[in-house]
């Protein structure tokens, strides 16, 4: 375990074009505990992965995960646009039920909020044939783009959210706003905290919050979000993963030395946290 008590994993965005089986094995190598798969691709520009049963790149990356005791924890990514999708998300579904994997990304462009959490509960049903929960994530530029926003409907699907620290920052859930107060008073939603960085001051414009988010995070620690904070605000066995992706600095120190940056960036973040917690727990157990 990377951390006293803390899962860390290596989300698919921080590598994107690499496959599944080699993200494993170089999430093994850098020492994270389990990775993301994206399943599905969001753009066509992407290069497609097929874990669907049956398939070569399925069996290849199950191999890599008996040999490594690196897990697939969850999978990504499903827009929800407001049209018909179930057949999108049940085949994701059956991957990730092949890999293990414990939960499904989802973000929705849909406005219609009574169409969209009709969308979520769908899901959710179908998800419990499969062990996968649908994990709404809140975004900035997208129209699910608050905490609050997306509490009222997961709470309503019976689904979950999963809690970036790009989008917290850039839709203004920081500590000591009420958005930080809305998160705090549901932390039972939240299966999956990511960690990244950046500047505290966002892009301006909509195509520039999408070029951030995409392809020019920071690493954790060396930016301008309060991410001890965040920490701080989740209990100890909720996983972190690291989702930082910067095509440049990849180009520059190739797929491991990114991965390794990335993994002792998110340990210097945690371990200051997990310190204090131990410390809390031996004074409780002296008084």
């Amino acid at each position: 375990m990377s951390a006293p008590g803390r899962l860390l994993g290596l989300a698919q965005l921080s590598l994107l074009n690499t496959a599944p089986p080699q993200l494993v094995a170089i999430a093994a190598e850098a020492g994270f505990d389990f990775i993301g798969a994206r399943v599905r691709a969001v753009t066509p520009t992407e290069r497609p992965y097929d874990l669907q049963p049956g398939s070569p790149m399925l069996k290849e990356t199950l191999a890599r995960m008996a040999d490594t005791g690196v897990t697939v924890r969850d999978i990504e990514f499903l827009l929800l646009d407001g049209t018909d999708q179930r057949g999108s998300w049940l085949a994701m579904m059956e991957a990730g039920q092949a890999l293990g994997a414990a939960s499904l990304t989802v973000a929705a462009s849909d406005p219609d909020t009574a169409r969209l959490a009709d969308t979520l509960a769908q899901m959710a049903e179908d998800g419990r044939n499969h062990g996968i929960v649908p994990t709404l994530e809140p975004i900035s530029y997208q129209a699910v783009n608050s905490i609050p926003a997306a509490v009222v409907l997961a709470r309503a699907a019976g689904c979950s959210i999963v809690v970036d620290a790009l989008h917290l920052n850039r839709f203004g859930a920081v500590p000591g706003s009420q958005q930080w107060q809305d998160l705090e008073e549901n932390l039972d939603l939240v299966p999956l905290l990511q960690l990244c960085d950046g500047p505290a001051q966002g892009p301006a414009d909509r195509a520039a919050l999408v070029a951030e988010s995409r392809s020019e995070r920071g690493v954790p620690g060396e930016g301008g979000f309060d991410l001890a904070a965040l920490v701080h605000l989740f209990p100890a066995d909720v996983p972190v993963s690291v989702e930082a992706p910067s095509d440049s600095t990849v180009a520059r120190l190739g797929e491991l030395g990114w991965a390794r940056r990335l993994r002792e960036a998110a340990l210097a973040v945690l371990a200051p946290v997990s310190t204090e917690r131990a410390s809390a727990a031996a004074k409780a157990v002296k008084a």
